[in-house]
């Protein structure tokens, strides 16, 4: 039972997130050795942001969600190598559903329900866009939340959701695409000095196909 308000740090997530990953796609090496652990933190695919983590920096992220329960080294240790596991199922008694699409939203951030539905085949696969909202729906009814629908950002088609286990989005900063100046907007000179390279330019052009002409007259004519 939860007491403590959730705010993982962005290498706690990231570390949190490749557990339930690896417990399902690669069955075989999971409980993690440190180094696969590392290894798989800092992929460069399916990782957003990428990350480079060393060492210090993911046993201090372990030791952080092992004093949250979330994870820690492995309780049915039968090796010389220390390994380690998540304990989500304790803490939250996930649905293999709703498992995958925390996984996906801590180690992509944001996403649209079509970008869930096509990153979580690996780990849960969704029918139909209406059973991922169905998904993340009942994560955003949990209590506290897990799971927030974000503000649509101009221009997209779709809204995205995110996990609540780095605590509350107080404010999203949308993506502005800056406008280039417009020519208008440039110093004169180097107006000019633009106007005049694009008409030399034409010039030459204009040439070289005069020039092709001409050969293609005398060979055909």
């Amino acid at each position: 039972m939860l007491i403590e308000p959730i705010k993982l740090s962005p290498a706690q997530a990231r570390v949190l997130g490749v557990l339930i990953e690896k417990e399902v796609t690669t069955p075989d090496y999971y409980p993690l050795s440190m180094n696969a652990l590392i290894n798989a933190c800092n992929q460069r695919s399916n990782r957003e942001p990428v990350m480079n983590l060393d060492e210090d920096d993911t046993r201090q992220a372990l030791r952080g969600l092992e004093d949250k329960q979330f994870a820690g080294r492995t309780r049915n240790a039968d090796g010389r190598v220390t390994k380690y596991e998540h304990w989500l199922g304790e803490a939250f008694n996930f649905s293999r559903a709703e498992a995958a699409l925390i996984c996906v939203l801590l180690l992509r951030g944001p996403q649209t329900p079509g970008e869930l539905r096509s990153r979580t085949e690996r780990l849960h696969p969704f029918a139909e866009i209406s059973d991922v909202i169905g998904g993340l729906q009942k994560l955003m009814e949990r209590d506290p939340p897990l799971v927030a629908l974000l503000p649509r950002q101009p221009g997209a088609r779709e809204s995205r959701y995110a996990h609540l286990l780095s605590g509350p989005i107080e404010s999203i900063q949308m993506a502005v695409v800056p406008t280039p100046p417009t020519q208008s907007a440039l110093p004169s000179g180097e107006q000019e000095d633009r106007v005049a390279r694009l008409e030399s330019t034409v010039a030459e052009l204009q040439r070289e196909v005069a020039a092709l002409r001409e050969k293609i007259d005398s060979l055909f004519g």
